[in-house]
C-alpha cells in the first residue's frame, strides 16, 4: 500500500466525505500545468507489461499541439495523477496514481473536449529496443543488469530493489530486442517482478504472500462498510499447479539445472496430485545458471500462474493507496471473511468508487 498521508486518511475514506483529484501536466520543457478535468480513470493491472494507463478528460483544448511550440511541450511530457479527500476543515490529502507517459491527445481543436491518454513508464523502456546487442556477460548481477537496461532508457530513472540479488547467467539481447522484456526475465532469474509504481519509481520485488502479508485495507458489508457489491467467478484458462523451470548456459559452463514448484497443499482446489489434474508450466533461461536460481524462477512463476479457485471483483469505496498484491479482508453481508489479494483495479477520477480485481480467496478465521 502507498503510504498513507495521516493517520486520518483512511478514516476519513470510510464514511461521507468530498473526493479530491488533481491532474498535472509535466511538459518536455521543464514547466507544470496544473489539467483543469471533467473525467477520468486509472487502471493498475498486475498481470500487463504496463502496469497503469490512464485517460483524462479535459476542457482545455490549448493541450492540442498544433505548432511545432506545443509539440515540444507535449511530446515527452509526462501526467501526475492524484486522487484523495478535501477535509472539511478545507485541508487536501492525496497520493499519487500514477506518472504517466503522455500516448495520445485528441479531441476537437476548438470546441473540446480533449481526452488525453497516458502510460506507465514501463512504456518508456519497451518501445526502446536494443540498437546494439546487450549482454549479462562477466558475471552480472541481476540488479546490476534491470538497472543498467532501465537507465540506459531513461537516464536518472529511480531503481529500488526489495528483492534478494544474486549473479545471473550469461545472456545476450540481440538488435531490436525488447528491453522491458530483458528487464523481466532478469527479474524473474531472482524470483522477482519489476513495475514502475504510483512516483514513476521502478521497483524490483516479490510478489507478498497472501498468508503472511500484513491485511492492507478491510472491505467490509453493512451499514458502516465500504463494500458495495461483489461477484466471484471461476476459469481454468492460464491456470497451472506445477512450473519446471530450468537454465543450460554453454559460455559459462553450465550444463543444466532446474527447480520444480508445485501446488503441494492437499487442501488447495488445484492440489497437483488432486481432483483437478496436473497441469504443468515450463520456463527456460539462461539466466539460470544453478538450481537455486531456477527454484527461485518456477516458485515466482507458480504464484503467477496459480490463479485462486475463484476470481472476485469487488466495488467498493475508494482507496488511492492500494497497489497491486495488497491483501484485502473481505467480508460479505453474510458474515463470511476471506483473504483476497489485489490483482487490478481501476480508480475514477470523478465517481465515488473504485473497482477491484482479486486473486486469492483463503478464508480467513
Amino acid at each position: 500500500m502507498y503510504p498513507i498521508p495521516s493517520p486520518r486518511f483512511l478514516p476519513a475514506l470510510r464514511g461521507p466525505h468530498k473526493p479530491y483529484s488533481a491532474v498535472q501536466l509535466l511538459r518536455a520543457d521543464g514547466g507544470v500545468v496544473d489539467v483543469p478535468h471533467t473525467d477520468g480513470s486509472v487502471t493498475v493491472d498486475r498481470g500487463s507489461a504496463i502496469r497503469r494507463t490512464c485517460t483524462v478528460t479535459t476542457t482545455d483544448t490549448s493541450l492540442i499541439p498544433m505548432t511545432p511550440t506545443d509539440q515540444l511541450a507535449i511530446y515527452g511530457g509526462r501526467l501526475r495523477i492524484l486522487r484523495g479527500v478535501l477535509h472539511g476543515d478545507g485541508t487536501i490529502e492525496a497520493v499519487p496514481l500514477g506518472l504517466f507517459r503522455i500516448d495520445e491527445v485528441e479531441g476537437d481543436p476548438t470546441l473540446g473536449p480533449v481526452t488525453i491518454s497516458g502510460s506507465g513508464l514501463e512504456a518508456v523502456v519497451a518501445d526502446d529496443k536494443f540498437t546494439t546487442p546487450y549482454t549479462t556477460r562477466g558475471g552480472t548481477a541481476a540488479v546490476t543488469a534491470i538497472t543498467g537496461i532501465i537507465r540506459d532508457s531513461i537516464p536518472g530513472a529511480v531503481v529500488i530493489n526489495r528483492a534478494s540479488d544474486a549473479t545471473i547467467g550469461t545472456m545476450t539481447w540481440d538488435v531490436q530486442g525488447d528491453r522491458w522484456a530483458a528487464v523481466q526475465e532478469c527479474a524473474t532469474a531472482i524470483g522477482a517482478e519489476v513495475y514502475a509504481d504510483a512516483d514513476g519509481q521502478f521497483v524490483i520485488a516479490e510478489l507478498p504472500d497472501l498468508l503472511t502479508a500484513p491485511v492492507a485495507w478491510d472491505v467490509d458489508a453493512g451499514e458502516d462498510g465500504v463494500l458495495i457489491s461483489a461477484s466471484r467467478s471461476f476459469s481454468r484458462d492460464g491456470m497451472y499447479n506445477m512450473v519446471v523451470a530450468t537454465g543450460e548456459n554453454a559460455e559459462d559452463g553450465v550444463a543444466g539445472v532446474s527447480g520444480t514448484a508445485s501446488d503441494t497443499d492437499p487442501t488447495s482446489p488445484t492440489y497437483v496430485s488432486g481432483p483437478f489434474g496436473r497441469v504443468p508450466m515450463f520456463y527456460s533461461s539462461a539466466t539460470l545458471i544453478n538450481n537455486t536460481l531456477a527454484q527461485g524462477a518456477a516458485n515466482k512463476l507458480l504464484r503467477d500462474a496459480l490463479k485462486p479457485n475463484a476470481s472476485v471483483s469487488l466495488t467498493s469505496l475508494p482507496n488511492p493507496c492500494l497497489e497491486p498484491g495488497d491483501v484485502l479482508r473481505v467480508t460479505y453481508e453474510d458474515g463470511r471473511r476471506e483473504l483476497q489479494q489485489v490483482q487490478s483495479f481501476s480508480i475514477s477520477l470523478g465517481l465515488d468508487s473504485i473497482t477491484i480485481a482479486t486473486i486469492g480467496g483463503k478464508q480467513d478465521t
